[in-house]
């Protein structure tokens, strides 16, 4: 049965934010919050972990999992970011944007889309969220808490619980955070390109 938290959605408390933390790094699979949805995260480079939320959501090998960093400095690590791309991210992160960019050797390939080795990177504008991201040291593998047959993300933590408790290992109820997945912007080419419109106002890459 999984663990539930309560963490404050302004001011997460460190000691919850250190114990989540240590259930990702030791294999779990966790639900949080986001500034745009609660979402399934786990360890990066934790195979096992990583092939219970694919069975959970009933991914195939073809989904674009997001890396969700707790702040800038991790960017040039796992995604080639030229000027122009890094100019447009800081302007618009923390917020609620999945930036589509070419990964780096860092990202393990079975996160990666078969065909192109591309990643999603985020930077959310949630305590919470960036709170984890910061603790573990490294980004969040993660993806929306769609469930199979859903077109909306799941909203309440309680709820969650109820569905999921033998299927992750941990539910941070972080109060309400939206239902809308992110706004996805792709920086492969030269000019942003919206692949995905949600929760973020895609208009701001407009005048680029």
């Amino acid at each position: 049965m999984s663990q539930f938290f309560q963490i404050h959605p302004v001011n997460p408390q460190p000691r919850l934010i250190e114990q989540a933390a240590e259930i990702i790094k030791s294999g779990g699979v966790v639900v949080y919050p986001t500034d745009s949805a609660y979402a399934l995260g786990c360890h990066l480079g934790d195979k096992k972990a990583v092939d219970r939320i694919k069975r959970i959501r009933q991914l195939d090998d073809k989904h674009n999992f997001t890396l969700v960093c707790g702040d800038l400095s991790e960017l040039a690590t796992y995604a080639k970011v030229d000027n122009q791309a890094f100019r447009a991210i800081k302007a618009h992160t923390p917020g609620q944007y999945t930036f589509i960019l070419n990964a780096t050797s860092e990202v393990p390939r079975r996160l990666l889309h078969p065909k192109r080795r591309t990643i999603g990177i985020r930077i959310p504008d949630n305590p919470i969220a960036l709170a984890l991201a910061d603790a573990l040291g490294e980004p969040i593998m993660s993806t929306t808490l769609i469930l199979p047959g859903d077109d909306i993300p799941l909203t309440d933590p309680y709820e969650i619980r109820d569905i999921l408790q033998n299927q992750v290992d941990l539910v941070i109820d972080g109060g309400y955070c939206g239902m809308e997945a992110t706004t996805v912007i792709s920086l492969l080419n030269e000019l942003p390109e919206v692949t995905r419109q949600g929760a973020g106002d895609s208009s701001v890459f407009d005048a680029y």
